[in-house]
């Protein structure tokens, strides 16, 4: 207990930065729809969201080397409450873009120092209670943020500055706790051409992973505007797939351990397909929506770790680390483009375009995991599955997910 009291400046600190970044994305939707926003234009935002958040996983190990932890977490904070507070003060798409871009950099710089600091004070007897507590404040607290929907005005100065000071609030425990910030870790260096070599199907399984998650959390709440679902409904949308996410993952690691993970993989995107399907003949029925949207959650959510995992297995124990982080930049890559693409669909199609394009990426991944079931062997030495949270460049140092975990 008093270990997990040490790190509770930490927690909380994110728990106040998810409450802020979790919301402000279906809120900027709902804002969107209500003050004329064209369903590409809301799309827009979530890809920038992940184009700000592509370019703090960059910076943010660099910044840390010029001005350390806690001044760099504060300059990260600020510029996220920045981008919130000034959302109506400028209603334009353009302007929101912007935004949204400083509200990405904002939660992937704090993501990064957070996961920096947790590394440097954590030991091997101590790792995997603090991980597993930082998973639930992290899933949580993201959880709650949808649910704030219920009662966030769209588009009206109150709702975004409670973001905004829910965004400073997550400056004060860093700021008033005792422990000293540790010392500057390294940046990690990313080699994606060598990754892709490494392991095709991993590269492939984050790349589906990012659209999916992207295009569902920023554009689904236009998916549920359309169908007819009021604004409480649309957060309870959105949490439940977090939650079916968070239970998903005790079976996939269970399977993912015990059986090929190209197959595992194959068959969560198969299942995902189907799913999908479902969602796009469900209509308007609120309740099978509902019903299907928990099952979306666990069938696509475990694909980014399985994706990982599979990835490591063919990695050298010295290079998990750079792998690990060339991977989040192939999910920033599929996450950049896939709401734009969505909302586009959507403009087009109607609200069920949202599946059909989701299931489409996973149409692909399932046949190209049958390719590469063909061309190479499963792995004979695994690395033990774990949740790999999408946060920054350098949580693989959190996980510690060497080769020499296999026989723990």
């Amino acid at each position: 207990m008093r270990l997990l009291i040490s790190f509770a400046a930490l927690f909380l600190s994110i728990s106040f930065l998810q409450l802020s970044s979790g919301a402000i994305a279906p809120l900027d939707a709902l804002s969107g729809l209500q003050i004329g926003f064209s369903e590409m234009q809301i799309g827009l935002l979530g890809s920038a969201h992940f184009l700000g958040f592509f370019a703090g996983c960059w910076w943010a190990p660099r910044l840390l080397g010029t001005v350390g932890h806690s001044r760099g977490f504060a300059a990260f904070a600020a510029i996220g409450a920045i981008g919130a507070i000034a959302h109506p003060m400028l209603m334009d798409p353009a302007a929101w873009a912007f935004m949204r871009v400083m509200t990405g950099l904002c939660v992937a710089g704090c993501y990064t120092i957070i996961e920096a600091w947790m590394q440097a004070k954590l030991t091997n007897a101590s790792r995997g209670r603090v991980m597993g507590t930082y998973r639930v404040v992290d899933i949580g607290a993201s959880s709650v943020a949808q649910l704030m929907i219920g009662f966030l005005e769209p588009a009206t100065f109150v709702s975004y500055n409670l973001l905004a000071i829910l965004c400073c609030a997550c400056l004060l425990p860093l700021a008033l706790t005792q422990a000293r910030p540790p010392e500057t870790p390294e940046a990690p260096r990313l080699h994606p051409i060598r990754t892709a070599i490494v392991s095709p199907l991993g590269v492939a399984g984050v790349l589906v992973a990012g659209m999916t998650s992207a295009s569902f959390r920023m554009v689904s709440p236009i998916y549920g505007a359309e169908i007819g679902l009021g604004t409480p409904q649309i957060g309870f949308l959105l949490a439940i797939a977090l939650v079916g996410g968070a239970l998903a993952q005790f079976p996939a690691g269970w399977l993912a351990d015990r059986y090929d993970r190209r197959r595992v993989l194959i068959g969560l995107s198969a299942a995902s397909v189907l799913v999908c399907a479902g969602l796009v003949s469900a209509g308007n029925a609120a309740g099978a929506v509902f019903g299907l949207i928990f099952a979306f959650g666990l069938t696509t959510w475990p694909i980014f770790s399985v994706s990982t995992a599979h990835a490591n297995d063919f990695t050298p124990p010295d290079q998990v680390v750079e792998v690990n982080a060339s991977l989040m930049f192939y999910y920033g890559l599929g996450a950049i483009a896939s709401p734009l693409v969505a909302s586009a669909l959507i403009a087009a199609c109607g609200a069920a375009a949202l599946f059909s394009f989701i299931s489409a990426a996973h149409v692909l991944l399932v046949i190209f995991g049958f390719v590469r079931m063909g061309v190479r062997p499963a792995a004979t030495e695994r690395v033990r599955y774990k949740y790999m949270p999408r946060t920054s460049f350098v949580i693989s140092r959190l996980l510690r997910r060497g080769k020499s975990e296999a026989g723990d």
